[in-house]
């Protein structure tokens, strides 16, 4: 696993806020610096044009892409447990790997938001890498969808699968299985993430 791609990505799939905007010529200087890899490949020209957007423009595609398409989310359990309450103990699993690595994620998205097991993997923790390791069919589903979608973003998580091991057939079968169904959802009416411990960390403001 290469790190330094697990770092750009988690930066590329992050909102848009304006400290991201601000590094975004130094995230492409450093996606051109990679090794030759299938990774590099995919992620020179996805920062060149993440970079030129206009920072309006940029957020709107952002919210289009991630935050209203179910195909699309970046929580990683949403895709396996949809809104029914045993995602919460997949959540409080993810909080326990953080902690378990030192990790303390800063934000107001859950646990398993992909961006941030990104930024662990990126620190080179191998818990990070193992996490990833484990979601590897949903980050690949997402991956189809975005490519599906024709979003410029297919490439980020592109350069992640291309990092990682690659499928088994066994994972392939699951990508397969997931695609068909979709994400379920809560049958019974009830809150869907179970104990409050699964939830992010309250912080000021919202994006």
């Amino acid at each position: 696993m290469d790190a330094e791609v697990m770092e750009i990505a988690a930066l590329m799939l992050r909102f848009p806020d304006d400290d991201v905007l601000a590094a975004r010529g130094e995230i492409a200087a450093a996606a051109r610096d990679l090794p030759a890899s299938d990774a590099r490949e995919l992620l020179v020209p996805a920062t060149e044009w993440w970079a030129a957007q206009h920072p309006d423009d940029l957020r709107a595609e952002y919210v289009r892409t991630f935050d209203m398409s179910r195909r699309t989310s970046l929580d990683l359990t949403y895709v396996t447990y949809g809104d029914r309450r045993q995602r919460g103990i997949a959540l409080l699993a993810f909080r326990h790997r953080y902690r378990e690595a030192g990790f303390e994620p800063d934000g107001t998205e859950l646990a398993d938001h992909l961006p941030m097991a990104l930024e662990l993997a990126g620190t080179g923790h191998p818990i990070g890498e193992e996490m990833l390791r484990d979601n590897l069919p949903v980050i690949e589903l997402l991956r189809l969808a975005l490519e599906d979608a024709g979003s410029p973003f297919a490439s980020v998580v592109g350069a992640v699968t291309s990092a990682l091991p690659p499928l088994t057939a066994e994972e392939l079968q699951i990508v397969r299985d997931l695609a068909a169904e979709g994400p379920p959802t809560e049958s019974i009416g009830l809150a869907p993430f179970g104990p409050p411990e699964v939830m992010p960390e309250p912080i000021g403001g919202c994006r």
